[in-house]
């Protein structure tokens, strides 16, 4: 099956942090448990969560939300996190997006493997609140640290 990334992405705006600037997070993992974990923390911190059971679902929503930050999971059925990374990092629209890779498997070759397909960084599973958040401020930095309440 082909998937065809069509919409126009818009650049992240520029305010940091998920309050400030009410970021919108995409959140792919084929795990109910950590798709609800993840918007649990993620709303908590002031993020637009929008959630993807797999890479397909995140496809067909990523043109319409057009996301300031993607988490995925490696491990998913149909089409896997490091096919769903490829083909956004290979869209001109949407390549600028920054996609952290989830997944329980931790090690050098996976690492290295998500960024040989263009992810930013790798996120273990399972995570905790402060490790989600801490990658979250790393990649959208907020404008001001005592603005955002990734730091309370």
């Amino acid at each position: 099956m082909r998937v065809a990334l069509t919409e126009e992405s818009q650049p992240a705006d520029s305010a940091g942090g998920c309050a400030s600037a009410r970021r919108k997070v995409l959140v792919i993992d084929d795990s109910s448990t950590i798709r609800r974990t993840a918007e649990i923390f993620l709303s908590q911190a002031g993020c637009d969560v929008t959630l993807a059971s797999d890479g397909f679902e995140a496809l067909a929503r990523v043109g319409d939300m057009r996301p300031d930050l993607i988490f995925c999971d490696i491990l998913m059925p149909r089409l896997d996190g490091y096919q769903t990374c490829a083909l956004l990092k290979k869209s001109p629209r949407f390549h600028a997006i920054p996609v952290i890779m989830l997944s329980s498997r931790d090690g050098v070759f996976d690492r290295s493997r998500g960024r040989l397909v263009g992810a930013q960084d790798h996120l273990a599973k399972p995570f905790t609140r402060d490790a989600l958040l801490r990658v979250v401020d790393a990649v959208l930095p907020p404008a001001s640290v005592q603005d955002s309440p990734l730091h309370a």
